[in-house]
């Protein structure tokens, strides 16, 4: 028998490459791993009854289906777990070219030693690559330093490197980060940390910064107790988190949706229980026809005697009880209205 070629294609949509046969008109399992690194055999569309078939593999041998290979399009098999180590790298490869092009921006160094000068803070982060610029702060009247400077490099993973560590300068421990962090010292955090849904129980924080280091640099994960389906995880650089969101990733089998980490807002009740003229509030029950006044400070109920002697501190002895007398009048008052309109309906 001749030598032919089938097509063959890892999907059916996509286009089909041809792979040789052999003299005898089966296919090695060989030659389609060749151009198909990781497959474990084809399939094919029955056009008769629109199915999905199996080609037969005996001995890393395919059989051609009926003895003919037709003019067929054969799609490629892999095995289940080499498919999610390939989508996985697939997600890795498109946040690399999400991140593309960096552009490098002003590092702000803080605690520099007094002494410190331009040349020794070039000298210094020199060791880690090329500088393009370095500036310490200093007074406009005595000319000493500020005990801060700039410095700006060439390549941005030589920044990002930078910022993820600390710094011994002329004896003393400096801090390197974007100029914009000190303005809130919470953005910085949450701009690295991402929020990851739909976790299962058996995903434990060594497994979730196993897989996310492929990205980069993790320096925290964080899983709720008791569980509860989501987790956060935090890296070095904010670049890799917000490439990272929107996007849908396959952890231990499982499928995860990235988002990010939304930053925790103060409870609008809290503010609300504050009230506009301060922290106490004034609350008023009945008991048994008799009126009792509670007091809210910081948080804790306070009863009648509470009252009396919030009031006396801030009032003299005499005001203070003639204010609980009129607020006594005026609840029995309303207790009364309220009870008589009751009656009428």
């Amino acid at each position: 028998m001749s030598e032919l070629y089938i097509r063959v294609a890892e999907d059916e949509s996509e286009e089909p490459m041809e792979i040789p046969s052999e003299d005898d008109g089966t296919v090695l399992l060989s030659s389609v791993a060749a151009q198909f690194p990781g497959a474990c055999g084809l399939r094919y569309r029955n056009p008769e009854s629109q199915c999905m078939r199996g080609v037969r593999l005996v001995e890393g041998v395919l059989h051609a289906p009926e003895n003919d290979w037709g003019n067929l399009v054969y799609v490629v098999n892999y095995p289940k777990d080499n498919k999610r180590k390939m989508d996985e790298i697939d997600a890795a490869s498109a946040v690399k070219i999400k991140r593309g092009f960096q552009k490098t921006s002003d590092l702000i160094v803080l605690g520099l030693p007094w002494k410190t000068t331009e040349q020794d803070l070039k000298d210094y982060f020199s060791t880690f690559g090329e500088v393009i610029m370095v500036q310490v702060k200093r007074d406009a009247k005595t000319g000493n330093s500020k005990g801060f400077g700039f410095v700006r490099f060439t390549d941005y993973e030589t920044q990002m490197k930078v910022i993820a560590q600390r710094h011994m300068i002329d004896g003393r421990w400096c801090d390197c980060k974007l100029p914009n962090s000190k303005a809130c010292p919470d953005e910085p955090m949450r701009s690295r940390k991402i929020f990851v849904g739909r976790c299962t129980e058996d995903m434990t924080t060594d497994d979730l910064r196993q897989y996310f280091m492929q990205y980069g640099e993790v320096t925290d994960v964080f899983i709720p107790k008791p569980f509860r389906a989501f987790a956060f995880v935090t890296f070095a650089d904010d670049q890799v988190a917000q490439a990272l969101c929107g996007e849908d990733l396959i952890i231990k089998g499982v499928s995860v949706h990235i988002s990010n980490a939304e930053p925790k807002h103060n409870n609008s009740r809290q503010m609300m229980d504050r009230g506009r003229f301060g922290k106490n509030l004034w609350l008023c029950t009945s008991v048994r026809g008799r009126s009792k006044y509670e007091c809210v400070l910081n948080g804790h109920h306070k009863d009648n005697s509470c009252v009396s002697r919030s009031l006396r501190s801030a009032f003299s002895h005499r005001l203070s009880n003639l204010i609980l007398q009129k607020l006594s009048s005026a609840m029995t008052y309303l207790y009364l209205f309220v009870a008589f309109s009751c009656c009428l309906i």
